[in-house]
């Protein structure tokens, strides 16, 4: 690879392919850039000697890297194609992203083909929306032109590349990414093409990817026709050797995740650019409030990706392969969650008049809502402007949390960390349109998430109960973690719950009030202890009457007051806010955007009346442009956590409610439940897997289950407390030396080889006995266990455990091995059941032998709470022996690699590894607690290798439901 550490970088095992950063304000700043394609050998000389030999439409212009992310052996390129300004803070302006190109790096012809087709496509728009403004005094609508409003458009080209492209292959057409890497039939390509095919794909959805008219796919197929006839008889052989032949150092056989890279194509295009939920500052951090940046600032000399809070730096982990590249420039921060300015005049002594049209029309007051919509808002000249009259500007930042981002059903509550789903701060700005440097900047910040507990709620009905999970002890450490990172953050904290008193959401709620008084008794000489209010808005609102609002304020109007604002003037901080309002609902999204707004204007009140301005006496008494932001507000987070507009938002608009609203809302339900049980859960994956929660194995787990697991919960130690759990349960004799414990997988159902599904069990091993114990991973308890004396185990069975071959994941046969343990049922040999009920346990029936429970010893061990006795016993005390048939305990292996990121556990053994070592201890131990044979004879091993269930016999035993589902479910989730 050649060395262009100087000024170029190159960003993929592609040669040739480069990122170069455009002229810049200053050297930590970022910049636009130019993505191109160059000769390896040409792009190693200095760059004062590289001659002018590039090929039209070679390069494009971007407006910044998003960063770069790899899946199995493809490699992709996210830059900013589209861009369009919503605010100006401090001078500086700021973009929301409208569009992303995503370049593959797999190979040299598909990058070198990509670049070009990203050229043409970038200068068409451009050259169309020249068109446009010429023809139209008409305002263009920005969201569907690719550069935005901007005049650097990256696609903008002079009359001398006009006339040099004119002639060149393709620059007639229309043309994409994508098209062309699947013309070009490159490793991705090979999946791509079914994906795109237009029989499955229509016409819009083509159109949000990028993907032109029909017209344009009718001459890309003509002039693709005979690369495709030379290329019919493609295979993996000749992929191989094609990546070998251009040097890309990559496996040679596609993994079992790679079918779903188009789809996560297709999500990055649409989540990154085309949702217009990401923005960004080449001058300015918009990561950090007013008042955290006096503590770090890109004016200390930091590079705005090392000032950036990483709690709302989503791109960081894509920008990580770009660190150390030598250009800092490289390294924009792009942030999710609005942005969003409006200009308004405030009158010190508003005059008389009968009727809001009059005063519209004498004042020259605030234009009709619509001129507001869209940036920069009118500028009203000093001159229009009355004596008593001034002009302000508001702006709302709000920044969504990397910590447990994701979506409403599959991202609930809280994490072991302290994070919660959904967490949200949101900044209301009040400053001049100057943003002079004597000119006052007011900072009022408040922040959103999810209730603070384990809990969960199922997206398969319109009103799902929540669930909680967990024991009381690892609920109130969460919750005690998460309020010490909000205490250091924003000081004290008002709770404002919003949840139903009565009804599915009062279990949850009762509990976050329990837990919070909980937390204030242990830190009562702490004077940040949680002030907690609890306003059933659902009740106080009862009959579309959502004005009733005001009684919350009427509640926290003082406290409001109190926590204040920041203020900063002439570059100092001169009052610094000393508190937060934490405002949640069950989805913190539309009940919590309307108190929010209502907190947001009680408080712009009071800075205004500060700076001597009623706005009770103001003749735009509806204020029409501070509502229709915190609308737009409250639709963007609801858009990026449920995938809609934000209910109730009509009231949020205009401050009434009616039927209409009512209906509408009705609507966004609907929505969000198809969402949640269909498109979140690979949406899920692939947000986990770009914020760098998850290796790009997710997919190959999503292509066995359809689901990913949660990040924010480590497996790890759940299993290590399981273990100890268990451990302390079951093992009641304190003369049992412990050997080892141990986490696997077993079908639900005992002395079964497959029984559908499998459940994850822990395995404790002692000096005399080895137990099973079903444990329940939501309230982290011994649900049962069976104990089986070593001296009663015949025989251990080590091989191939195969349950399903329905994906490649599941039918790799050096994944999937198990062990089955054979034992003929004895004295010593018990199972035991925890029915939290003494009442309940006297007849029972076991389901395996139907013999009834007989209670052991209750006081032995209080946490199990019925004993079921095995035959042997049971034949003891009804005098009527029996002959036993042999058991079978059934284990298969976790897989040793998943997902999860996890730097701090040390290397795993194999599946292999962990069956053998665990096979090897329950024969050594069999051995001790058996009698030796007599005489001469040798004692026979009892550990034997062959397949538990092989892959044949896996094939065979899969019922065509099982496959015709598995099918039906990938292709509606995938």
């Amino acid at each position: 690879m050649p060395n262009l550490a100087r000024k170029l970088l190159i960003c993929a095992a592609v040669d040739g392919l480069i990122v170069q950063p455009l002229a810049t304000k200053g050297q930590r700043t970022p910049a636009p850039v130019k993505i191109k394609y160059e000769d390896a050998t040409v792009s190693s000389l200095p760059r004062d000697q590289i001659p002018d030999t590039s090929k039209p439409n070679s390069s494009f212009e971007a407006f910044g890297v998003v960063g770069l992310f790899t899946v199995s052996r493809l490699t992709y390129l996210i830059t900013i194609t589209g861009r369009q300004q919503v605010a100006q803070v401090r001078g500086f302006p700021v973009y929301v992203v409208t569009d992303v190109a995503l370049t593959p790096c797999t190979s040299r012809s598909e990058a070198e083909s990509a670049v070009a087709n990203t050229a043409i496509k970038l200068r068409q728009t451009s050259a169309e929306k020249f068109v446009e403004d010429s023809d139209s005094e008409s305002e263009v609508d920005t969201r569907s032109v690719l550069g935005g409003d901007d005049a650097e458009d990256p696609g903008a080209i002079s009359d001398r590349e006009t006339s040099e492209d004119k002639d060149a292959p393709g620059a007639g057409t229309k043309s994409s990414i994508a098209e062309d890497v699947i013309k070009r039939r490159g490793s991705y390509g090979r999946f791509a093409q079914r994906w795109f095919s237009r029989k499955g794909w229509m016409m819009d959805q083509k159109r949000n990817l990028g993907i032109t008219s029909v017209e344009s796919d009718r001459a890309g197929d003509q002039a693709g026709d005979g690369r495709n006839k030379a290329k019919k008889g493609d295979s993996d052989k000749e992929l191989s050797d094609t990546v070998v032949q251009e040097k890309v150092n990559l496996p040679p056989t596609p993994s079992a995740g790679e079918s779903l890279i188009p789809k996560l194509l297709r999500f990055a295009h649409i989540w990154l650019g085309t949702s217009r939920s990401f923005f960004f500052s080449y001058d300015f951090d918009i990561t950090r409030s007013l008042g955290s940046q006096s503590v770090t600032s890109i004016t200390d000399g930091l590079p705005l990706h090392e000032a950036a809070d990483p709690t709302f730096f989503w791109n960081r982990s894509l920008l990580k392969p770009f660190h150390g590249s030598g250009d800092e420039s490289l390294l924009l921060p792009v942030m999710q969650g609005f942005v969003g300015q409006r200009r308004f005049v405030v009158d010190r002594y508003p005059p008389q008049v009968d009727s809001q049209e009059d005063s519209m029309e004498m004042n020259n007051m605030t234009p009709p809502p619509e001129y507001n919509v869209e940036f920069p808002p009118p500028e009203r000249a000093s001159s229009d402007l009355r004596p008593s009259e001034k002009e302000f500007v508001i702006t709302i930042i709000s920044r969504r949390s990397t910590r447990r981002a994701g979506l409403r059903y599959l991202r609930r509550g809280i994490d072991e960390n302290g994070y919660t789903a959904n967490f949200v701060e949101t900044e209301q700005i009040l400053s001049t349109p100057t943003w002079g440097p004597s000119s006052k900047i007011s900072s009022f910040v408040q922040v959103r998430g999810s209730i603070p507990l384990f809990f969960t709620q199922s997206p398969y009905s319109l009103k799902p109960i929540p669930v909680l999970q967990h024991s009381p002890e690892a609920n109130f450490r969460a919750f005690k973690k998460h309020f010490e990172l909000m205490g250091k953050t924003y000081g004290s904290i008002q709770l404002v719950n919003l949840v139903e008193k009565h009804g599915v959401e009062a279990i949850i709620g009762r509990e976050y009030e329990k837990a919070a008084q909980k937390l204030n008794e242990q830190e009562a000489e702490d004077s940040r202890s949680l002030a907690f209010e609890w306003f059933d808005f659902h009740s106080a609102c009862r009959g579309m009457k959502f004005e009733n609002v005001s009684l919350l304020l009427d509640i926290l109007g003082k406290k409001i007051e109190e926590t204040g604002s920041t203020v900063e003037r002439n570059g100092q901080i001169e009052r610094k806010q000393n508190g937060v309002l934490r405002t949640n609902c069950m989805d913190c999204l539309d009940r919590t955007n309307v108190c929010q707004s209502s907190f947001g204007k009680f408080m712009l009140d009071l800075q205004l009346k500060e700076e001597g301005f009623d706005m009770s006496v103001q003749l735009d008494q509806e204020n029409s442009w501070f509502n229709t932001l915190w609308a737009d507000n409250g639709d963007a987070i609801s858009k990026q956590y449920a995938s809609t507009a934000a209910m109730k938002g009509d009231y949020t608009r205009t401050r009434k409610r009616d039927y209409r609203g009512m209906v509408n809302d009705l609507g966004l339900s609907l929505t969000r439940f198809y969402n949640g049980m269909v498109n979140d859960y690979f949406s899920q994956a692939a947000i986990d897997f770009f914020l760098g929660n998850v290796s790009s194995m997710v997919f190959e787990e999503f292509e066995a289950t359809m689901m990913s697991k949660d990040p924010g919960v480590s497996m790890s130690k759940m299993r290590e407390q399981a273990i100890e759990t268990s451990q302390k349960i079951a093992i009641e004799d304190d003369k049992e030396d412990f050997i080892g414990g141990w986490t696997l997988l077993s079908p639900h159902i005992s002395d079964t080889l497959k029984a559908l599904p499998f459940e994850e069990v822990v395995l404790l091993l002692t000096d005399t006995a080895l137990y099973l114990c079903r444990f329940d991973w939501k309230l982290d308890k011994v649900s049962s266990f069976e104990r089986v004396d070593l001296a009663h185990i015949v025989s251990v069975k080590v091989g191939t455990y195969i349950t399903s071959a329905i994906s490649p994941a599941e039918a790799d046969e050096s994944k999937n091995v198990g062990i089955v343990v054979t034992y003929e049922p004895g004295k010593f040999d018990i199972k035991r059941t925890n029915t939290r009920s003494l009442s309940s346990m006297s007849e029972q029936s076991d389901e395996s032998s139907g013999a009834k429970n007989v209670l052991k010893d209750p006081a032995a061990a209080p946490a199990v709470v019925s004993g079921i006795l095995n035959q042997g016993i049971f034949n003891a005390i009804t005098g009527k022996p029996q002959t036993q048939a042999p058991r079978k305990i059934a284990l298969k292996a976790l897989h040793s690699t998943t997902a999860v990121s996890d730097t701090k556990e040390v290397k795993k053994m194999t599946e292999s590894e962990q069956i053998n070592v665990i096979a090897t201890e329950i024969e050594r131990l069999v051995f001790y607690n058996q009698p030796a044979p007599a005489g001469s004879e040798e004692r026979k091993n009892i550990v034997e290798k062959g397949d538990i269930i092989s892959l044949a016999e896996a094939k065979r035993s899969t019922g065509i439901l099982e496959q015709l589902g598995h099918s039906i479910k990938k292709l509606v989730w995938a």
